[in-house]
């Protein structure tokens, strides 16, 4: 069975977004365009991954001498997103896999995520080459300042979570933190 890509190549919308509390919030990747709109699940620690490396590759771009695809060193005021996730939020599928790389015929940088593999149908039918493709993948095309916006909204999404605890590094609940700090130190 043939993959079914869900493309976005130039999207009205494109954002990293949670439904739920802290500490049991579900992220989501939301494009859209038109009345089109796709969310993948995601976690948070892929969300923060996919926003570093967005940053790393238009950082690394900008040294290109004259910076010719105009990359800016900051989010443009304009392109600043905040509001929520668009409603209904519907799951389209859990990520897995995801690629990030660069289009220099259209200075968009090109996100594929994949959907996470059931590793307990491989195994039973390993030798199945359509158990190993991906039903579908989402591909999403974002230019330059689009994607500095989608980053630093990202990053401030992650970091919206529960407060981190200064002695052991964990995060702490509402309610109260246990410590998991060993005693003597």
């Amino acid at each position: 069975m043939p993959t079914h890509v869900h493309e976005f190549a130039w999207p009205d919308r494109v954002v990293v977004g949670t439904v739920g509390n802290p500490g049991s919030r579900t992220f989501y990747l939301q494009v859209r365009s038109g009345a089109r709109c796709l969310s993948v699940a995601m976690e948070k620690g892929q969300s923060a991954l996919l926003a570093e490396k967005v940053d790393e590759i238009l950082d690394e771009l900008m040294t290109t001498e004259g910076n010719p695809f105009s990359i800016p060193t900051a989010t443009p005021v304009e392109l600043v997103d905040n509001d929520p996730l668009e409603q209904p939020v519907v799951e389209q599928f859990r990520s897995g896999a995801m690629s990030l790389g660069w289009d220099p015929s259209t200075a968009q940088l090109v996100i594929e995520i994949f959907p996470v593999i059931d590793e307990e149908l491989l195994e039973g039918d390993s030798n199945n080459v359509e158990t190993s493709e991906p039903e579908e993948v989402l591909l999403v095309r974002i230019p330059v300042g689009t994607s500095r916006a989608f980053a630093k909204r990202t990053r401030e999404i992650v970091g919206a979570g529960r407060a981190i605890c200064p002695f052991c590094g964990n995060p702490m609940e509402t309610t109260g933190h246990e410590c998991t700090l060993p005693a003597g130190l």
